[in-house]
């Protein structure tokens, strides 16, 4: 088994390192049959994320699509030319946990499935109110069987990313357009609050409408 990790980065020089740290001792917790590397696609990166990424080892591509579906989707295809099996996404301002890849592989070995959906940490609340951070408890559902997608924590068989024609081009909302494109096709889908990422609570976007902005959102709500 091959496992592909796609990590799509636009502008991600003060994040990058620690994402590429997690995920390589991520790696370091698979056994030895199962092989893994990262990719990240950089789009139309104007600061130092090149160079880190170069400086951990990392393979990437360039585009300048500045559209996170076909950003994510360009570093599929390439990942799955390159033989990968099972591809694992997430993002540049995440840092995933140590059994981040392992715990992938035990679903796959106990369930026959196509693609698993985790859930997300919030690195930090301290710059946020207190009422924000309630208003995000009281609607995430952190467990098995949750409703929630993350392109930061995503998951799938290269077979049936083919199957569905993959990612949409779409600048935000792609994984919820490839959800939903594996549901159509009544593909098995596994909910899984035991793989888990950290994700950044910034409320500057990368793409418009993602996580950024849905806690921008209950943060502009909650201080009218």
């Amino acid at each position: 088994m091959k496992i592909g990790i796609v990590i799509p980065a636009y502008n991600e020089a003060m994040t990058i390192a620690k994402c590429l740290a997690s995920v390589q001792s991520a790696i370091k917790q698979l056994p030895s049959t199962i092989k893994a590397y990262p990719l990240v696609v950089l789009d139309s990166c104007t600061d130092d994320t090149q160079s880190i990424v170069k400086a951990a080892g990392v393979d990437y591509l360039c585009c300048d699509y500045q559209c996170v579906g076909q950003v994510r989707d360009i570093g599929i295809r390439h990942a799955i030319a390159n033989g990968a099996t099972w591809l694992a996404c997430t993002d540049a301002d995440s840092v995933v946990t140590v059994g981040w890849l392992a715990q992938q592989i035990e679903h796959i070995s106990h369930q026959s499935t196509d693609m698993i959906c985790g859930v997300v940490d919030v690195d930090s609340w301290a710059h946020l109110t207190v009422q924000t951070r309630e208003n995000y408890i009281n609607h995430y559902q952190d467990n098995m069987g949750h409703p929630h997608i993350h392109g930061a924590n995503l998951s799938f068989s290269s077979d049936a990313y083919l199957a569905v024609d993959g990612f949409a081009h779409l600048p935000c909302h792609e994984d919820v357009d490839l959800v939903g494109k594996f549901e159509a096709q009544g593909l098995v889908i596994i909910w899984s609050n035991r793989v888990r990422v950290m994700t950044s609570s910034r409320l500057q976007a990368r793409a418009h409408g993602g996580f950024a902005a849905f806690l921008n959102n209950l943060e502009q709500n909650n201080l009218h």
